[in-house]
């Protein structure tokens, strides 16, 4: 053999092993490292999974061990892939991908990526996750086979080096040496992550039961129609969603610096024009993304945490807060959905008389990354369409608000309501206005980015409700979920602000029991409840039982 060969050879065998062993210990989970900590330390790694392989392929024959390793090698890559797949959903919904209830989310992943970067930015993201996909599994086939022919022409050697190796895996072991908190430098994660994987199916079997069960219990179920809502008759209620509106808004320095002054003055405002305010926290069944899983847990009082729940509630007939307005016979009911741009026909479980989408809502300008619609023009469309509608009764309306949406840029900016037509106006601001591939170079940049459109929602739906409020306007407005990692860590809780803006005194009184904050901004100490009690709480408050009823 020449030595050019040799030379190649060896760096095609070097290669090939550094390719499995980075397969074999890149960490799940990207863990924030300490400040001056490079990320290389989370690749100081032992994996045993790889040494236990060689110690297999050793004692084969050689037509056995070419079978075994090219076995090994896809489900190397599978695992592989599966876990770049968890570190990117950990990355925005701080959680591990479920490969038995989370397919569809790819769908909506690619459309994120389509309306947020555009067609060719979408189209370039699907053809590399199509070549990793395909190209890790070959890649550790062609590897593990390589470096088994190897090892097996070195059998000496590589018996030593493998127990070796396996000496300082327990040694680690037993001393719990860990660079990084959560990442022991001992690995067994690709068998973890198989266990894991595998024990998502009977999980999803025992999650299907415990969901058919909690949606079997409705204590409002069989309620009578004039027996709902008692405590709201003559009233026009508005649930609005801003989106990404998270505890960490209020709570971290950073991006409180930015929203609290609005929230203060906004309370101010309200103030100055007879209204008040109450707020308190609720916890999401999901964060970072899923806003749909928030709408249907707040709806429908069951916790709504993965795409099963949801499937199998939107299919039934549960009473929801909307669907409990129409059944009371006292509301026309109506949603206004910016963000929907496809048919949606999860749309009839809610309840609703009428569904404005966003090719409904009127709007003939651009979008702003991924909302289609800014929510001042949303706000006044719904007014326009339904509010301010002559002759009406009492309304009951959902409205999702959608500029704080990932990726945050670029954001509108808030116009005189009177000149908003038709939303030609927002071309001109479009163009001035600071791209996502700008706000994206800089982690600080996303941060405050990400405050300044929950102070451009929260500031526009305030304004709306004095421009356009009365009397027996009742608000009630929350987040669906925290923002992503990149803004509020992956640490943050799931909770979200709640807030309930009533003209009457006689609203909020019956609310007194729940212990809620004056004002938009809920103190740190007030109560947290699981959001899928908001339902139930809400109907009872405002049954017939109501004070003062």
């Amino acid at each position: 053999m020449s030595r050019t060969r040799r030379v190649t050879g060896g760096a095609l065998t070097g290669l090939a092993g550094l390719f499995v062993l980075l397969c074999l210990i890149v960490p799940e989970r990207i863990a924030r490292l300490p400040e001056g900590t490079s990320a290389w330390v989370t690749l100081i790694r032992v994996p045993i999974e790889g040494f236990a392989t060689a110690a297999v392929l050793l004692v084969l024959p050689r037509r056995a061990r070419t079978v075994t390793a090219t076995v090994l090698g896809v489900i190397l890559g599978v695992l592989t892939v599966l876990k770049l797949i968890d570190i990117g959903f950990r990355g925005v919904l701080v959680r591990p991908f479920d490969p038995v209830l989370d397919w569809s989310l790819f769908a909506d992943g690619y459309r994120f990526v389509r309306d947020s970067f555009g067609l060719t930015g979408a189209i370039l993201t699907v053809a590399g996750i199509v070549v990793l996909t395909a190209g890790i599994p070959v890649g550790t086939v062609l590897a593990l086979r390589r470096l088994a022919a190897t090892a097996a022409r070195h059998q000496t050697a590589s018996r030593r080096t493998v127990l070796a190796a396996v000496v300082a895996w327990v040694t680690l072991a037993a001393s719990g040496v860990a660079f990084v908190p959560g990442i022991p430098v001992a690995s067994d994660s690709v068998v973890t992550l198989a266990r894991d994987k595998i024990g998502t199916i009977p999980a999803a079997v025992r999650d299907e039961r415990a969901f058919t069960a909690a949606a079997a219990v409705d204590a409002f179920r069989d309620t009578a129609p004039d027996q709902l809502l008692t405590g709201l008759r003559g009233k026009d209620v508005v649930f609005t969603f801003v989106e990404s509106y998270g505890r960490s808004a209020l709570e971290d320095p950073g991006l409180a610096a930015v929203t609290g002054p609005a929230l203060a003055q906004g309370t101010k405002d309200l103030t100055a024009a007879g209204y008040a305010s109450r707020s308190g926290f609720l916890t999401s069944p999901t964060a970072g993304g899923g806003s749909w899983l928030a709408h249907s847990t707040f709806q429908s009082g069951v916790w709504i945490d993965n795409q099963q729940r949801y499937r199998s509630l939107v299919a039934g007939d549960r009473l929801t807060l909307t669907s409990a307005f129409r059944k009371a016979g006292a509301w026309r009911t109506v949603g206004v959905e910016p963000g929907v741009t496809y048919a949606w026909p999860e749309g009839a479980f809610y309840g609703y008389d009428h569904i404005y989408d966003s090719h409904t809502l009127g709007y003939q300008g651009p979008a702003f990354g991924w909302s289609p619609v800014p929510d001042q023009f949303t706000l006044k469309s719904f007014t326009d369409n339904e509010y301010h509608r002559p002759g009406r009764g009492p309304l009951l309306a959902e409205i999702t608000l959608v500029s704080s949406h990932t990726p945050w840029a670029p954001l509108p900016s808030t116009a005189a309501w009177d000149q908003l037509g038709d939303g030609s106006l927002y071309s001109a601001q479009h163009e001035q206005a600071t791209s996502t591939a700008e706000v994206w170079k800089d982690t600080d940049r996303i941060r405050t980015a990400y405050a300044t459109s929950i102070a451009y929602s929260v500031g526009n739906l305030i304004s709306w409700v004095r421009e356009y409020g009365d009397d027996n306007l009742v608000l009630v407005f929350l987040g669906d979920h925290q923002p992503a990692p990149v803004v509020v860590g992956d640490t943050a809780s799931h909770d979200v602000p709640v807030t309930i803006v009533a003209h009457d005194q006689h609203v909020l009184d019956q609310i007194a029991g729940w212990g809620w904050t004056d004002g938009l901004r809920p103190g740190p100490d007030a109560p947290v409840w699981p959001m899928d009690e908001f339902r139930d709480r809400f109907l009872t408050a405002f049954g017939p039982a109501a004070p003062g009823k």
